[in-house]
């Protein structure tokens, strides 16, 4: 089996799980319980009880509002939390995402929303995070605003963000759940979950069915 089925409450009860440092550190989350590592059996994890779409209007890579729901709306869509100078667990999520994307057929391609919402705004300026994007896929949103709003967005989603903040060698991290949800064209609902380790061949074999709004 490749689809592990649990509960959003299973999943918020799970004790002991961590945010991702890019740069392959970890942290515990106080504040919010994360749901990456759940899905032993496979990459993805089909929730019985979906999320709900967040009410998140942040500024695009073109310096204008974007409004998530309304731009969205029964479309497929992977949503992504991370910041562009992440080393090592951002790029690799975007690159293989754009890699399957690519198999898709060109008309399912155009369907198919892809969202990166940064961690870390205020590095991630709207231009700097287009350019970044657009070394990935072209179509991609990248999507920068308020700290506040957007670990609030991600909270709603069972992901846990920090601000990013100076360590002791200068580096600056930001510290942010990796999880990816994609969100039904039928329902906006997001109903299935993929964590860090999931590679090309994961999304190449399931984003054909999250296109159409099937489980993997």
């Amino acid at each position: 089996m490749r689809t592990t089925r649990v509960t959003v409450a299973a999943l918020a009860a799970a004790a002991a799980l961590t945010l991702t440092a890019c740069g392959g550190e970890t942290a515990k989350s106080s504040s919010v319980k994360q749901i990456s590592g759940q899905a032993k059996a496979g990459a993805a994890t089909v929730l019985d009880r979906p999320f709900s779409k967040p009410d998140l209007v942040l500024t695009d890579t073109t310096g204008k509002p974007w409004n998530l729901r309304e731009q969205t709306k029964g479309k497929p869509t992977l949503i992504y939390f991370g910041y562009t100078n992440c080393p090592d667990v951002c790029p690799l999520t975007m690159s293989n995402i754009a890699v399957a994307k690519k198999a898709l057929p060109k008309a399912d391609q155009e369907k198919l929303q892809v969202v990166f919402v940064t961690t870390d705004p205020e590095r991630d300026t709207p231009e700097s995070l287009g350019a970044w994007l657009r070394s990935q896929d072209t179509a991609f949103t990248g999507l920068t605003g308020d700290f506040a709003t957007i670990q609030a967005a991600a909270r709603s989603l069972g992901i846990g963000i920090e601000a990013a903040k100076k360590e002791a060698n200068g580096d600056v991290v930001s510290m942010h759940g990796a999880q990816v949800i994609a969100f039904s064209p039928k329902t906006d609902e997001g109903y299935v979950l993929y964590g860090e380790s999931t590679s090309v061949d994961d999304y190449t074999k399931d984003l054909p069915k999250i296109v159409e709004g099937e489980n993997p």
